[in-house]
């Protein structure tokens, strides 16, 4: 098998392989090392490659497996991080200027959980800055680019991470997502992004954007991937504030089961009144829903509660806890800042404590009304994005910079949400469908997502880079 079809097999098939070591480990990172070396300089996806510590964590996990202690589905599997989880001694930038020279003493929870696994960490991953910023081909950190057409933004924040999956520059990942930044690079890269309920995965040692919208979770090119690695991450952390102490399912088990009577609600007014919906992206959408159909799942129009008001209560959450966070470096070293992020942070200062809690109760009308609507679906379906990824240019030139209305209801209900491949369209981008849950219910979404999967081939496809 030469290393190029190595590298893009599922992380799951990867991990059969090195159990029954017909597959090494170190013969696996050494693989993709190869790969970010040949790709790399026109992806711009590794903000640093940790060659010696993946050729360490290889070693050890080959030596470990030979005697019998084999740690589970990630032990020896090839990982990189989204650069704003802290890693011990590596530096950690948050891909900021302002933090270019950090250097954590202390990994992030979820790095020492993934440690645990025995997974080997290749390196970190370049984000949009602070997970917020829109990309500029003039920021201090190049940004990376969509594999699908190097023109054009891979969605972000977590833009690294989607490409390196994409392009086979990494086996797993994790991003973070605060208005949908797990899931957008997902739906622009053709792969898989998993935001968990809210507390189900610990925070501890990721750069805050939000204090109450931040959610960190798995990036994989498939399902099961997702769920394999969202096992070893979940799970209650007295570290976390927020971290709720809630019972762990074996998520990959629920993959297989049917979703005959599944019922998944379509909010048909809502989705078709998007600005900016690309036409190519709502027929994907439809004939995603139509397999579902055929799957056994009663597909229905749904009315979102309060959903025209939620990127007003999103917004204004988000940027007034931003801007606390912020406040210090404002202060000192705000000349540090890229343009990018700056444009979208700075009207946060305009927000006053009664806009915050004001919005706080909205917020809190809207979780109500989304807790009613679940009692009648089981799932919500969107797609993930309006439309396809944009040029450089395009982006650079928005006003405001259009997002995704979908993604952020999710984030203030804190539901579990999933973006998967679900079609091709304008120019042959990618399309993501959408799917969203009850909160703590993330076998139902992996197991909807996965019949999906199953049905379709569009996780199969890959970028023309590598073609």
């Amino acid at each position: 098998m030469s290393s190029a079809t190595l590298c893009m097999l599922p992380l799951a098939d990867l991990s059969a392989r090195i159990r029954q070591r017909s597959l090494s480990p170190v013969e696996l990172a050494e693989a993709h090392l190869a790969r970010i070396e040949q790709f790399d300089d026109e992806l711009h996806c590794y903000l640093t490659v940790t060659a010696e510590r993946a050729r360490s964590d290889a070693r050890r996990a080959e030596e470990e497996i030979a005697r019998g202690a084999w740690r589970g589905p990630l032990h020896g599997i090839p990982i990189a991080l989204k650069d704003l989880f802290d890693t011990a001694g590596l530096r950690t930038t948050a891909g900021s200027r302002v933090l270019r020279e950090r250097v954590p003493t202390r990994d992030a929870a979820v790095v020492e959980r993934l440690a645990a696994a025995g997974a080997v960490l290749l390196g970190k991953l370049t984000l949009h800055e602070f997970a917020m910023g829109s990309p500029r081909l003039d920021d201090f950190f190049p940004p990376a680019r969509n594999p699908w057409d190097l023109n054009r933004i891979p969605g972000g924040s977590s833009s690294g991470s989607a490409v390196a999956l994409a392009t086979g520059l990494c086996a797993g990942s994790l991003g973070s997502d605060t208005g949908g930044s797990i899931r957008h690079p997902a739906a622009h890269c053709a792969i898989v992004g998993l935001k968990p309920t809210y507390g189900l995965v610990s925070r501890r040692g990721a750069t805050v954007l939000s204090w109450t919208l931040d959610h960190v979770g798995p990036m994989a090119r498939t399902v099961e991937d997702a769920a394999i690695i969202l096992q070893a991450i979940a799970g209650y952390d007295p570290a976390d504030p927020a971290s709720a102490r809630a019972a762990i399912p074996d998520y990959r088990a629920a993959l297989h089961g049917a979703i005959s009577g599944v019922r998944i609600g379509v909010p048909r007014a809502y989705v078709e009144a998007t600005p900016g919906l690309e036409p190519e992206v709502l027929a994907a959408f439809d004939a995603a829903l139509e397999v579902l159909r055929q799957r056994g799942a009663e597909v229905r129009d749904v009315t979102l509660p309060m959903a025209e008001h939620a990127e007003a209560i999103l917004l204004t959450i988000l940027l007034s806890e931003a801007i606390a966070y912020h406040a210090p470096w404002l202060r000192a070293r705000r000349h540090e800042y890229g343009q990018g992020f700056s444009v979208r942070l700075l009207p946060g200062l305009f927000f006053t404590a009664a806009d915050y809690v004001q919005a706080q109760r909205g917020r809190r009308l809207l979780c109500r009304g989304m807790e009613e609507l679940m009692t009648e679906v089981d799932l919500i379906a969107t797609p993930t994005m309006p439309r396809t990824a944009p040029t450089f240019a395009e982006e650079a030139a928005a006003s405001p910079i259009p997002r995704s209305p979908f993604t952020r209801l999710f984030n203030i209900t804190g539901q579990p949400s999933i973006s998967v491949p679900g079609g091709l369209g304008r120019h042959g981008l990618p399309v993501g469908l959408m799917l969203s849950g009850r909160a703590f219910d993330e076998p139902t979404v992996l197991r909807v997502a996965a019949s999906y999967e199953r049905a379709t081939e569009w996780h199969c496809r890959v970028p023309p880079l590598l073609t």
